[in-house]
C-alpha cells in the first residue's frame, strides 16, 4: 500500500508538533544538595569580593591619574580648582569565607514558627465565648 504525499506530510507536521510540544515542557528545577548550596554561596562571596576588589584597584587608579594631572596643571602654572574628594580607597584584603553556622533543630524534631509567641496556642474559652470574626 501506497501513501500519498499530502498524507506523508500531514504525518510528519503532526509528529513535528508533538515533537515540539514535548521539548517546550516546563521542566523541574534541579534540587540542589547542602554540598552544592554551599559551593554556590561561597562562589556568591567570592564574587562580591572580587568586585570589591575591582573597586578598590579602579579607585587607586583614579587617585593616580587625578595626581598626576594636578602636578601636570601645577608644572604648568594653571589655575586649577581645589580637589573634591571622592572617598576612601578602602582595601578588601584577602579573601575569606566562613560558612554560616546550620541552625540546629529542635530535639523534638518540631520547627516554630520564626516569631516570638505572644501568648499561648490556645486559650480557656470555650466555642460558645469565641465570637466569630466576620
Amino acid at each position: 500500500m501506497r501513501i500519498s504525499p499530502p498524507v506523508q506530510q500531514a504525518a510528519a507536521a503532526l509528529l513535528l508538533s508533538l515533537l515540539a510540544a514535548s521539548a517546550s515542557a516546563k521542566i523541574p528545577p534541579p534540587q540542589l544538595t547542602d554540598e552544592q548550596k554551599a559551593k554556590a554561596a561561597e562562589a556568591a562571596a567570592r564574587t562580591a569580593w572580587s568586585n570589591q576588589l575591582a573597586n578598590f584597584q579602579l579607585c587607586r587608579s583614579m587617585d593616580k591619574v587625578a595626581m598626576r594631572y594636578f602636578a601636570e596643571a601645577k608644572a604648568a602654572n594653571k589655575d586649577l580648582k581645589p580637589a573634591v574628594p571622592a572617598g576612601d580607597c578602602t582595601d578588601p584584603g584577602p579573601f575569606a569565607y566562613k560558612p554560616p553556622e546550620p541552625k540546629p533543630l529542635e530535639a523534638a524534631g518540631a520547627h516554630s514558627p520564626p516569631e516570638t509567641a505572644k501568648g499561648p496556642p490556645n486559650s480557656k474559652a470555650t466555642a460558645a465565648e469565641i465570637k466569630p470574626t466576620k
